[in-house]
C-alpha cells in the first residue's frame, strides 16, 4: 500500500462549512509527564513542541462538533482576531493531515495536524458556467 502515515487533505473537504478556534494549549506527553511534573509532548519528524488548537466546527451534519488539531512550533501559534462582537475565532489550517485509528469504544476516530493555522482568506470563488 503507497499510503504510509497521516494522510494529506484540504481544509475544506474537513470543515466544510470552517471552523472556530477557542483555545490553544499544549500537548502533553503522558509517558514523558510523572508525579505531577508535565512534558509538553514533541513532534516526532521535527522535534518542535507541539500544541492542539481546540475548534468547533459549525457543520449541521457534522458528526463531531468539535476537534482538536495539533500543530508543530517552537512558540505557541497566535489565534486570528475574534469576530466584531462575537467570541468566535475563524480559523483555517495549513498542511492539514488525519490519521483514523480505531478508539478504545471500537469506532473509528481521527487525529488532525496541520504545519500552520491563519485567518480565513474570505469566500471561495465558484467557476461561472
Amino acid at each position: 500500500m503507497a499510503i504510509k502515515g497521516a494522510i494529506p487533505v484540504a481544509f475544506g473537504d474537513v470543515f466544510p462549512r470552517g471552523a472556530f478556534a477557542t483555545k490553544v494549549e499544549p500537548v502533553n506527553d503522558f509517558e514523558a509527564s510523572k508525579g505531577g511534573q508535565q512534558v509538553q509532548a514533541r513532534d516526532k519528524a521535527t522535534g518542535l513542541p507541539m500544541w492542539a488548537v481546540t475548534v468547533s466546527d459549525p457543520d449541521p451534519d457534522a458528526r463531531d462538533t468539535s476537534a482538536k488539531v495539533k500543530i508543530p512550533a517552537s512558540v505557541i501559534p497566535v489565534l486570528p482576531d475574534e469576530l466584531p462582537g462575537l467570541p468566535f475565532r475563524p480559523v483555517e489550517f495549513d498542511g492539514l493531515t488525519v490519521t483514523p485509528w480505531v478508539n478504545g469504544a471500537g469506532r473509528l476516530a481521527y487525529s488532525f495536524k496541520a504545519t500552520g493555522l491563519r485567518a480565513p482568506m474570505g469566500p471561495k470563488a465558484t467557476k461561472a458556467a
